[in-house]
């Protein structure tokens, strides 16, 4: 019984380092450079934020690499529910296959909650066409070690193939509380099979709501009728669906005219 009682609080403190920013967690190690290339010239960001990710890419408590679970859509289909992660909670939601609340800000900014103690901001620092890459704040609370702080900066890189697309993610973590950075450091490593399907759960919601949204008969289409979406949100939607698009209104007879 000892052992295991050990092994609870452990596993406990993987899954809190691991959901405490929804993308996070991995291997110990820094970068050689202050300051990631991809993202271009510093002075292009905010003082806060240009401090935030140094801090992050040179200096990180954990550093993952994971490879997400490949969607069965076009590329096109993909993009646009990854770059509307509201919308795709939503559709999660909906589903029964995730619990995530996003509300999107505006600006490429979002406020998130993982519906289990975790909660946080994010904001999209570089968006290419094959790459997006997202500094991300946010905390967990629980019984056992109170409330966590931290924050991750994530490159994600997709690979379309045909009809196929392979998500690659690279997550830099900082968690402030020294007791749980110690710990995970030491334990991750050890059982970072916890962390690494927490740290691809968002990946396959992404995968599953685009893969319902192009089911001729799944449902989606009527769903995506009746949600109070955003015109602009709806209108990218139909962009890359268009069998959604609603058909032309039959039109009311007028009254029959006598002779």
């Amino acid at each position: 019984m000892g052992g295991l009682e050990t092994k609870r609080p452990v596993r406990r403190l993987l899954a809190i380092a691991a959901a405490l920013l929804a993308l996070v967690s991995g291997a110990n190690g820094a970068s050689p450079d202050s300051w990631p290339s991809l993202l271009g010239p510093r002075e292009a960001f905010p003082p806060d934020v240009s401090a935030a990710v140094e801090r992050l890419w040179s200096e990180p408590t954990l550093r993952r690499t994971v490879n997400g679970r490949p969607a069965r859509v076009p590329f096109a289909v993909y993009v646009t529910f990854l770059d509307m992660p509201e919308v795709t909670a939503a559709a999660a939601r909906f589903r029964r296959i995730g619990s995530y609340e996003i509300q999107a800000l505006g600006g490429d900014r979002y406020l998130a909650s993982d519906g289990d103690g975790a909660r946080g901001s994010a904001q999209v620092l570089r968006r290419e066409p094959r790459r997006v890459v997202m500094l991300s704040r946010g905390e967990h609370t629980s019984l056992f070690l109170g409330t966590i702080r931290g924050s991750a900066l994530t490159v994600l890189d997709l690979e379309p193939q045909a009809h196929v697309v392979n998500p690659r993610l690279v997550a830099y973590v900082y968690i402030d509380n020294q007791v749980a950075a110690a710990l995970a450091r030491t334990l991750v490593p050890t059982f970072g099979f916890i962390a690494d399907r927490k740290l691809g759960e968002s990946l396959r919601v992404t995968a599953e709501v685009a893969e319902w949204a192009i089911e001729p008969s799944g449902g989606f289409c009527e769903w995506l009728a009746r949600e109070p979406l955003p015109p602009a949100r709806r209108d990218r939607i139909l962009s890359v669906l268009p069998s959604c698009a609603p058909g032309p209104r039959p039109r009311t007879p007028g009254p029959i005219q006598s002779p």
